[in-house]
């Protein structure tokens, strides 16, 4: 029908091996003017090949803000849910209406930017062994709850991760009001989201989230190269091992300490073992 609608831009620089792994929207790098002039050429290559559906443009930036055409992917991709939660658009119903041959129920004007949101891919990978596909049994799989987070994934606890397939479990996204709050939320959710049995990326999804850089939004294509190492998670790990170590002592030094208590005929308490003996002395000949 002749409608063509940018929905703004998705921030994908946060990859590994070129393979996103932490997307948001919008981006924060991009000032007003920028993002209508990276939107009109969106449309404009939409337009040119007479393009019908969903559709996926990408730019690269440099670091004087000139932005070139890369690619169109002619779908929509794994990240769609951020622009969802700041549009308010279910994208995947609309592609569907589009294939019907619905016209657009909105325009340009219709459009506007609500808040902030990240997506965090939560794979079955290990990051602290070169991210290493993982498999097994979800034996525990409790997804966060709250405002303003969002899971979509494929799984239930329980279930396989098989070696066939896309290591992906699912896609953890969080909205806020600001970029500030969408990080406050993403943390908390990756604290909640409780996986055991598989490795997996939500350990590193945190270090990114609490990284500086990252919160100032000094992102590129090169962040994970320039930031992270697989010793960082190692030592959170082991410092969160240590913390579990002092807990279960602590608790098991309390019980010994009751225990000797109750078998202390001092306190005025007799334990069940000893009050089994002695009703079987008292009953010898």
């Amino acid at each position: 029908h002749g409608n063509i609608v940018h929905l703004f831009e998705r921030e994908c620089s946060i990859q590994r091996r070129h393979q996103k792994v932490i997307e948001e929207a919008p981006s924060s790098i991009l000032t007003k003017e920028l993002r209508e002039l990276m939107g009109q050429s969106a449309i404009d290559v939409a337009r040119s090949c007479k393009y019908e559906g969903a559709g996926t443009v990408e730019f690269l930036v440099d670091e004087k803000l000139n932005y070139y055409f890369l690619e169109m992917n002619t779908r929509l991709q794994v990240e769609h849910p951020v622009t969802e939660m700041i549009t308010g658009l279910d994208l995947v119903k609309e592609q569907i209406k589009i294939a019907q041959g619905k016209k657009l129920s909105f325009d340009q004007n219709d459009l506007a930017i609500n808040g902030h949101a990240i997506e965090l891919r939560v794979c079955a990978e290990d990051p602290v062994n070169n991210f290493l596909p993982d498999t097994g049994m979800l034996n525990t799989y409790k997804r966060p709850q709250g405002p303003g987070v969002r899971v979509d994934d494929g799984y239930e606890e329980g279930m396989d991760i098989p070696i066939y397939y896309d290591p992906l479990i699912g896609k953890l996204i969080a909205h806020g009001e600001d970029r500030k709050e969408a990080i406050q939320r993403m943390t908390r959710a990756i604290d909640e989201f409780s996986i055991i049995g598989v490795r997996n990326t939500l350990s590193f999804g945190k270090f990114i989230m609490n990284h500086t850089q990252f919160k100032k939004g000094n992102l590129s294509t090169h962040f994970i190269e320039d930031h992270f190492s697989s010793e960082s998670l190692i030592t959170d790990h082991t410092r969160e091992a240590q913390i579990a170590a002092l807990l279960i002592t602590d608790i098991l030094s309390k019980k010994a300490a009751r225990q000797i208590q109750l078998a202390d005929p001092s306190n005025g308490v007799i334990s069940r073992w000893k009050s089994n003996r002695l009703q079987q002395d008292v009953s010898r000949p």
